[in-house]
């Protein structure tokens, strides 16, 4: 089966130097991800979950080892590069939702499409359209502090989708909510994976999650520990 990988990474190491001490939190990580995946990443707390997110959404670059990135090799490329590339190819849902709490919902929305030079009418047309797709159509002019928690996140979803990125990165993108709001962010990207085919990179201490996945990394103490496949992952 021919299949396409989107992210690879390869012996990847992350060291951090605080003063006379290094702190190795990933040590040699080797991971593919291919087009169209659903990959859950879990680990206990420490485990090095939120660094791999950094590097596997070029947020970050190894202190050694190598990342690709459809191929490309990110290490060799300038910040700008970098920030071009990860604006059109990866789209970020995060714990703490990341809105700007003075801009409304549309806004929020748009914003990340300002940087990729996108004509104010279409960007606002897309924003207004994925708001509804979210269930949100009648709280675009909505704040941050006047929506829930469920309804930030969802309005977050809309935003990492607002430039059609290929990779969804999602970071404990349940943590920080009630378990029916829980329930409809992980139906939204069930959504995405199976009906828009978009690669969802999930990572999360919350091993219920894993019914999502088709392969589930387990990391410990910055090691991939084990990969499982799940033939009957809930998509």
């Amino acid at each position: 089966m021919n299949k396409k990988t989107v992210i690879e990474l390869k012996n990847v190491v992350k060291k951090y130097f605080i003063g006379e001490i290094t702190l190795e939190v990933l040590r040699g990580v080797n991971l593919e991800i291919n087009k169209g995946e659903f990959v859950v990443i879990v680990g206990p707390s420490g485990s090095g979950k939120s660094t791999l997110m950094n590097q596997v959404g070029v947020l970050d670059v190894p202190t050694s080892g190598k990342i690709l990135l459809e191929g490309e090799d990110i290490s060799k490329m300038t910040e700008s590069d970098l920030a071009q590339l990860r604006g059109k190819k990866v789209g970020f849902i995060f714990q703490q939702f990341n809105l700007i709490p003075t801009l409304t919902a549309l806004e929020n929305v748009i914003l990340p499409t300002i940087f990729q030079n996108v004509p104010e009418e279409k960007r606002t047309k897309k924003a207004l359209s994925l708001l509804n797709e979210v269930g949100l159509g009648e709280r675009i002019n909505h704040k941050p502090n006047e929506l829930s928690g469920g309804q930030q996140q969802r309005v977050a979803i809309a935003r990492a989708l607002i430039n059609d990125p290929e990779i969804i990165l999602a970071d404990e993108p349940t943590g920080n909510l009630d378990s029916k709001s829980g329930q409809q962010v992980m139906d939204l990207l069930a959504k995405l994976h199976s009906v828009e085919k978009k690669t969802i990179i999930l990572i999360t201490h919350d091993i219920d999650l894993v019914r999502y996945a088709q392969r589930t990394v387990h990391l410990k103490d910055g090691e991939v520990v084990k990969i499982e496949y799940n033939h009957h992952s809930k998509r």
